[in-house]
């Protein structure tokens, strides 16, 4: 009944977007809500109210420590770009994702991804994020404290 629910908004949604409600147009969005609902997780458990507004602020301070992370990163980047005598070493280094669950080492990757001047390059089993940095020694601290607060508020927000 939920996966129903869920194909039904995501339709609605497509449709909407689209604004196109010829039949053909409504079979793709319901096959695309169809392949969403099936990739993704059953919900097997249900939403705990009291745990709403910790979730929105984890939510909150996630999004903002992402878009501070995007700002610094940037302005590294650029200065390295714009003088290009700057030493750099760049690498690969091992980010241990520290989660169990597979939506939330899906969000640090591309979290880290998202900044500038960092790329996961692979996941291991294991959750070990494979990531190249422009300038591994000044990079590695950092992004090690980093991954570790945005871990613990995927934890909070999943």
């Amino acid at each position: 009944m939920v996966r129903l629910r869920s194909i039904l908004l995501l339709t609605l949604v497509y449709l909407a977007l689209t604004a196109n409600l010829r039949p053909l147009n409504i079979l793709v969005g319901v096959l695309l809500a169809v392949g969403i609902t099936a990739v993704l997780p059953n919900p097997g458990k249900k939403l705990q109210w009291r745990r709403l507004p910790g979730i929105i602020v984890a939510f909150i301070r996630y999004i903002f420590t992402l878009l501070y992370d995007l700002l610094v990163s940037g302005i590294q980047v650029a200065r390295i770009v714009l003088s290009p005598k700057l030493s750099i070493r760049p690498g690969i280094i091992a980010i241990p994702s520290g989660c169990q669950d597979e939506m939330a080492v899906a969000l640090s990757a591309h979290a880290i991804t998202l900044t500038p001047g960092q790329l996961v390059v692979e996941i291991d089993d294991d959750g070990v994020m494979y990531t190249h940095m422009l300038n591994v020694p000044d990079a590695e601290q950092n992004i090690l404290a980093a991954q570790k607060m945005r871990q613990e508020l995927l934890r909070e927000i999943l």
